[in-house]
């Protein structure tokens, strides 16, 4: 198990904020997904293929092909919020300059 003291220098690095209450949860969860890992590394996969997926398909993208585009005005046309061209979006993250 991770110790709190880990947790908090982790969450520091990565400047993240969290209690001490958080700390000594995820603590915890660090400790068994550390765990978890150790069982992993103990299980022999020396016969087994390497792979990159499991589906077994190789290249299934299409073509790129250049095909006409809508009209800017129904694109615009159910739009919550525009200016002449473009499109106004909410503000997602605010400067702290």
């Amino acid at each position: 198990m991770k110790s709190k003291d880990d947790v908090l220098k982790i969450a520091s690095l990565a400047h993240l904020q969290i209690s001490d209450n958080e700390a000594d949860g995820y603590a915890r969860d660090l400790g068994s997904i550390l765990a978890y890992m150790q069982l992993l590394n103990s299980v022999d996969v020396s016969k087994v293929e390497a792979m990159t997926h499991v589906h077994g398909q190789t290249n299934v993208m299409r073509d790129d092909e250049v095909k006409p585009s809508m009209p800017i005005e129904d694109i615009f046309r159910n739009l919550p919020d525009r200016n002449g061209r473009f499109i106004r979006v909410p503000l997602i993250k605010e400067h702290n300059d």
